[in-house]
């Protein structure tokens, strides 16, 4: 049995941040504790981000709400867009049918 992980907030170059989350009892894909997942669940960003917010659960409250069912693709256009990760941690996705991140070589 995998136990869940909490991935800590992503902090990104120009100051926006965000909870990336995926596992079994979050809105994602799979809904796992394994991954790699195709689509995550993002929490409470620091910023108002149109890139996601057609996926917000409270679209009133765009900075105190939870994202489901985010692709993967998005996520790292939002973190691209604000310059970067420099810091936090991201669950495995797949992105353009590669996992990021990248699996560590055997």
């Amino acid at each position: 049995m995998w136990k869940h992980k909490k991935y800590e907030a992503v902090h990104c170059e120009d100051g926006f941040s965000m909870s990336v989350q995926a596992g079994e009892h979050n809105y994602c894909e799979p809904r796992n504790n394994i991954g790699p997942y195709s689509a995550v669940e993002i929490g409470y960003p620091s910023e108002a981000e149109p890139l996601i917010s057609q996926y917000a659960e409270d679209p009133d409250c765009l900075t105190g709400t939870v994202y489901g069912w985010v692709p993967s693709e998005k996520v790292m256009d939002v973190i691209v867009k604000h310059g970067g990760a420099i810091s936090g941690e991201i669950p495995p996705l797949v992105v353009g049918g590669h996992t990021i991140p990248l699996d560590e070589p055997s």
